[in-house]
């Protein structure tokens, strides 16, 4: 008896092939990339995140955090310290929890979010002007910053150089940002982001470096300090 008979001698159909996982993922794959918007991507690695949380939250704001705990003094300073991580994150958790309350959609940008709460036009006018004043100051800020360090790195590793104006070492600094900006997302600037976060680590532990080798500093408030004799 053939294999596709049965026991009256009838011709029994073939089996279906068996599937392709491979084919059924990939065609998750496929709708899911094309749900998400132009500028995500789904390659990334856990550490990528790492990465980029290490250069968002330890940037270089952390650097005035000293000067701001010597105004408040130890115990006020500690507690502003405690509530603004407190409050950064409630709001942080507010935000992963909102980015799919909605069955189906995502909301992958903050005027998405304020076009959800407000209303498509109210929405896009509450969110809006402030991302752009956050962004174009936060810009003019490290431009400049940028220019300024690249200048005193050229002064010093070339001191008998000719001087060069300020404004074009911002410029030469913005030409490179300018290139980056094209990445089409996050993943792209993955290894600048490891580059980055090691470069926050390493200019704390030379502040923390320089800091022990510095004499004494009272940093209680203000009215109770005395000037130190020269």
């Amino acid at each position: 008896m053939s294999p596709h008979e049965n026991n009256q001698g009838e011709v029994l159909p073939s089996p279906p092939p068996p599937q392709d996982t491979n084919d059924e993922k990939s065609k998750i794959d496929d709708s899911v990339n094309a749900w998400l918007p132009i500028t995500s991507s789904r390659n990334a690695k856990w550490w990528y995140s790492a990465f980029h949380n290490v250069t968002a939250m330890v940037g270089a704001g952390v650097l005035g955090l000293p000067f701001a705990m010597s105004q408040l003094g130890w115990g006020p300073g500690i507690v502003v310290l405690i509530l603004s991580w407190v409050i950064t994150l409630y709001t942080l958790w507010q935000m992963v929890e909102m980015h799919e309350m909605v069955p189906g959609k995502r909301f992958d940008r903050y005027h998405e979010l304020g076009q959800h709460a407000f209303g498509s036009r109210l929405g896009l006018w509450v969110v809006v002007p402030q991302q752009l004043i956050v962004e174009v100051g936060v810009d003019i800020v490290y431009m400049v910053t940028g220019g300024q360090s690249l200048k005193k790195f050229h002064d010093v590793v070339c001191p008998s150089c000719k001087s060069i104006k300020q404004t074009y070492f911002i410029m030469i600094f913005a030409s490179v940002h300018f290139v980056l900006s094209h990445l089409p997302n996050f993943n792209s600037i993955a290894g600048i982001s490891l580059a980055a976060a090691v470069m926050s680590l390493r200019y704390r532990i030379v502040t923390f470096g320089i800091r022990t080798g510095s004499p004494f500093r009272h940093y209680g408030p203000k009215s109770l300090r005395v000037a130190s004799p020269r």
